[in-house]
């Protein structure tokens, strides 16, 4: 799966994060469900993912630049949006986030209306069922959950308060 980049300069840039060294930021207003970027990259089979994950750990540890890009589509397939065109991977994790990342339709869409300057946030156990990298947050919310380990080790009235990917909700269904 690998899309052609879009023009999307007018809603946002890619700035410094004071938190995690760059972010995705708002240029003009944008209203509660809007459809912000699409996350692209390429298809990947689950079984594959452990393995470019640790590869990413590996060069963000020696360069500081960068993460793992990686996000659950199904029990299948995966998706590495750690392509140089792909903006959305630069969106960073908060535990009180504005934007949602629906792997069905590949997209990031607005939970809230966005100022401009505001920088993208989503909740990463939202798209994350397991998470080879488990990492200590530093969002500062006042409901910051601490450790995100992906949602298999949140409770049910924790994963409540958010919105979910199909695939998550799915998993979440069948753990009832």
């Amino acid at each position: 799966m690998k899309a052609k980049p879009a023009d999307y300069g007018k809603t946002l840039r890619v700035n410094r994060s004071a938190k995690h060294g760059r972010g995705v930021y708002a240029t003009a207003p944008i209203p509660r469900a809007a459809k912000v970027i699409e996350y692209v990259g390429k298809l990947v089979p689950v079984k594959d993912s452990d393995g470019i994950a640790e590869k990413q750990m590996t060069r963000a540890g020696k360069s500081g630049t960068g993460h793992v890009y990686l996000f659950t589509l199904n029990k299948r397939y995966d998706i590495d949006g750690n392509v140089p065109w792909n903006k959305a991977r630069l969106i960073n994790h908060s535990c009180d986030p504005n934007v949602f990342f629906d792997t069905t339709k590949m997209e990031v869409v607005c939970l809230k209306h966005i100022q401009p300057g505001e920088e993208f946030r989503f909740f990463y156990p939202s798209t994350e069922w397991e998470m080879s990298q488990p990492f200590v947050c530093n969002c500062g919310s006042s409901n910051c959950l601490q450790l995100i380990s992906g949602a298999a080790q949140l409770s049910d009235d924790t994963l409540a308060k958010y919105r979910l990917s199909d695939f998550i909700a799915k998993q979440v269904q069948h753990r009832l």
